[in-house]
């Protein structure tokens, strides 16, 4: 028995030394199995669901709205270049625009697939709020908060089953992905980091927060649903605006008039 639990014990550390848990790639991004390499793969797959589902997930295509994809890129490799972005050289960091009015949201997949619906552009007040969406966003799958859920939800056999080729168990966790929902730690986590990014730029690095101010004036009833899962909104407005100032970040650009003419394309 005692060789057994030996054998056991020596094959699980090579696996966790293998994909990541010992891995530099890993360093101070907690406990997770994965590698970046999977994160890539999973994002790809999920990405590829997305967009090969166009009734669920209606894109814009950037040739027809080139100055908000503009304003986007702009955006994203201001974050990008600010040097606080672990796994910038790592990660796709492709955008697209998901055609939805109604849906106040963004999200961004493992290996840096990131989706922007029109709501939150017509709900955001100027570019500054919308960096602090991205940043937030960004830091999802910078700190590989999906691939960390899924070694809590998956474990290392499903993890073996995948590295020995099990296409079913790939898929499936594919499949927990575009379900998954974000911690309230993970979620406060993107909050930090989102003020983190925006601190070198000339952005406000607590833009965040204006999407959470705005959350709080509609009042509870009319509160996006995904919310309820979150930490409280006017606990984050805090956060970030505290961040800002421990941070001692000077940025106050907001592009607010430059902002409202492009989204008004949309």
């Amino acid at each position: 028995m005692k060789k057994l639990n030996s054998a056991v014990i020596g094959i699980s550390l090579l696996i966790l030394s293998s994909c990541g848990l010992f891995n530099k790639e890993n360093k101070g991004q907690g406990f997770n199995l994965f590698t970046i390499e999977q994160d890539r793969e999973f994002g790809a797959q999920v990405a590829a669901e997305i967009d090969g589902n166009p009734a669920e997930y209606p894109l814009l295509d950037s040739a027809q709205n080139p100055e908000v994809y503009k304003m986007m890129y702009r955006v994203r490799d201001k974050i990008l270049n600010s040097g606080q972005v672990t796994n910038k050289d790592n990660f796709q960091w492709r955008l697209r625009i998901i055609d939805n009015d109604s849906t106040l949201n963004a999200f961004c997949t493992p290996g840096g697939y990131i989706y922007v619906y029109t709501g939150i552009f017509k709900f955001l007040d100027n570019e500054s709020q919308f960096a602090g969406v991205m940043g937030h966003e960004i830091a999802h799958a910078d700190k590989r908060h999906s691939t960390r859920q899924m070694t809590k939800m998956f474990g290392v056999q499903v993890l073996l089953d995948i590295l020995a080729g099990n296409r079913d168990m790939l898929k499936q966790v594919t499949g927990a992905i575009i379900g998954l929902k974000n911690s309230r730690k993970h979620e406060t986590e993107a909050d930090q980091y989102s003020v983190e990014y925006l601190c070198p730029t000339d952005y406000d690095a607590a833009g965040g927060g204006g999407f959470f101010q705005k959350i709080e004036e509609m009042g509870g009833d009319r509160q996006p649903e995904f919310l309820s899962t979150h930490p409280n909104p006017s606990d984050r407005i805090e956060h970030f605006n505290s961040a800002k100032v421990t941070l001692g970040c000077t940025g106050s650009n907001n592009n607010v008039t430059e902002y409202k003419r492009i989204v008004g394309k949309l």
